[in-house]
């Protein structure tokens, strides 16, 4: 299956509006009640996917000034596919001069025999402001997962902010031993670029030493964004720390 779907929000003068939401094949667009000037989007699966071989795209662009949050309905699931290639999940995000974008969906797992690469490609203009949150589940309850490369590049004014890949499940050599996961099964990172926020000018550490994971908080590009790593034995702890990893941003 191939699909591309597309969300486009742009400033009135007065609020942000929605002018293009194109559903295809398993996105289903939804409008949700706006919040103050923000405009909100449901993504709704309307089929199981992605299955080995499926190839999704989804484009969301946050023009001038708009303030716009993306999220999802309901975790997305990788499946074993009719084929043994690979599925491809494409997340395209731009977002314009003073533009505010939100992408918070709920939790990808990565199933046992599932086959997926995910790239997130952002477009940041120098004033923009993105909040991203990605979390993973490498496989359901009691079960190995799936193989799952995804890959993070951020441009931001021309440049490149960050390009970043992970790599779990087989056949990724280590990616379950003590220098990588060590055998946790929540993985997932929270990166925010906001010329206007006073973020952590040093790395910090949470969670050291705890049973319920740990993340890092990094600072990037000169104190104008920061990306938080965690590891956790489940979604909820994982969730835990990203949120407190945001309670080390301060307004200016």
């Amino acid at each position: 299956m191939r699909a591309h779907a597309r969300i486009h929000a742009t400033h009135n003068g007065h609020v942000t509006t929605l002018p293009r939401l194109h559903s295809d094949g398993p996105f289903h667009l939804r409008r949700m009640r706006p919040d103050g000037n923000t405009a909100r989007v449901g993504i709704i699966g309307a089929m199981s996917g992605p299955l080995g071989g499926d190839r999704l795209t989804i484009d969301v662009t946050a023009s001038e000034r708009a303030a716009l949050d993306v999220t999802t309905a309901a975790a997305t699931l990788a499946l074993r596919g009719p084929t043994t290639a690979p599925a491809t999940y494409d997340v395209r995000l731009t977002a314009g001069d003073h533009a505010h974008l939100r992408w918070l969906p709920q939790p990808l797992i990565s199933a046992a025999g599932s086959n997926l690469r995910q790239t997130y490609t952002i477009e940041l203009a120098p004033t923009a402001r993105l909040l991203l949150r990605e979390e993973q589940l490498l496989g359901r309850a009691d079960e190995e997962p799936g193989h799952l490369v995804s890959r993070l590049l951020v441009h931001r004014a021309g440049g490149v902010l960050l390009d970043q890949q992970t790599a779990y499940g087989d056949p990724e050599p280590g990616w379950d031993g003590p220098a990588v996961l060590h055998r946790h099964r929540a993985v997932g990172q929270v990166l925010l670029v906001d010329p206007a926020a006073r973020l952590p000018a040093t790395s910090v550490l949470l969670g050291r030493g705890s049973p319920s994971g740990q993340a890092v908080l990094t600072p990037l590009a000169g104190g104008l964004a920061l990306l938080a790593t965690a590891v956790a034995p489940t979604s909820a702890a994982l969730r835990d720390l990203l949120d407190e990893a945001l309670t080390h941003v301060r307004p200016r």
